[in-house]
């Protein structure tokens, strides 16, 4: 089973960008889809953010971040990315990064079994 650790978070202004890295560790990191999902406030439920295939071959997003995030993995690297660009005050939030056994990129947190301990997002108007 994979560890996750995601890193570059923090502070940035309304139009920013910021890039987040998922490493997880582990010889079979392209076993698993993986996904970016997103809470604020604490406590209040996981929001699915972007997700991939193994292979990257397919992808996914919600609505309201599409055109503006782009999700990429490099299975050589062991890593996935978020790429944040036209960052907006309603995208802070502690980002978390997941793995799913199997190809689907699913949009559901319930579907991955493995978290990271996730890294913060705050975007100043």
């Amino acid at each position: 089973q994979v560890q996750l650790v995601e890193s570059g978070g923090g502070l940035v202004q309304a139009g920013g960008s910021l890039r987040l890295s998922c490493a997880a560790s582990g010889r079979t990191f392209s076993s698993y889809a993986m996904g970016w999902f997103r809470q604020a406030p604490p406590g209040k439920e996981r929001e699915f953010v972007a997700a991939i295939s193994r292979s990257g071959g397919i992808t996914s997003y919600t609505d309201s971040v599409k055109g503006r995030f782009t999700i990429s993995r490099d299975n050589a690297k062991n890593t996935v990315y978020l790429q944040m660009n036209s960052l907006k005050p309603e995208d802070t939030a502690v980002y978390y990064c997941a793995a799913r056994s199997g190809n689907y990129p699913s949009t559901e947190s319930v579907q991955y079994a493995t978290w990271g301990q996730g890294t913060q997002v705050t975007v100043s108007s």
